[in-house]
């Protein structure tokens, strides 16, 4: 079974073909293709191929599943006997991806 190790939104992610995974926003809409270029090692049968830093003509490609927020954090800042209290919400956005293939 093919692997990859990518780069996506800042993060390195592991994916394999048909697996769906979970990464930061990405522009498009359910549906839509998506490719990510910035693959760091391919790996599978035989001898993995690592990228220094990126293996030269490897992609992901996928399929956007959906679009949406994740669980809401609480940020709350609290400083004793000053009268300052803050709460604050963040739901971070994030792209479901089924990958269709890895390329290279």
């Amino acid at each position: 079974m093919t692997y990859a190790i990518f780069k996506a939104g800042g993060r390195q992610v592991r994916a394999s073909e048909g697996e769906t995974i979970r990464v930061d926003r990405v522009a498009g809409e359910a549906g839509d293709e998506v490719r990510f270029d910035a693959v760091l090692l391919v790996g599978g049968s035989g001898e993995p191929r690592i990228g220094t830093p990126t293996v030269d003509g490897a992609a992901v490609v996928g399929e956007i599943v959906r679009q949406a927020k994740g669980d809401k954090v609480v940020v709350f800042k609290f400083k004793r006997r000053k009268n300052y209290a803050r709460k604050r919400g963040h739901r971070q956005l994030h792209t479901d991806v089924r990958v269709t293939r890895i390329e290279g």
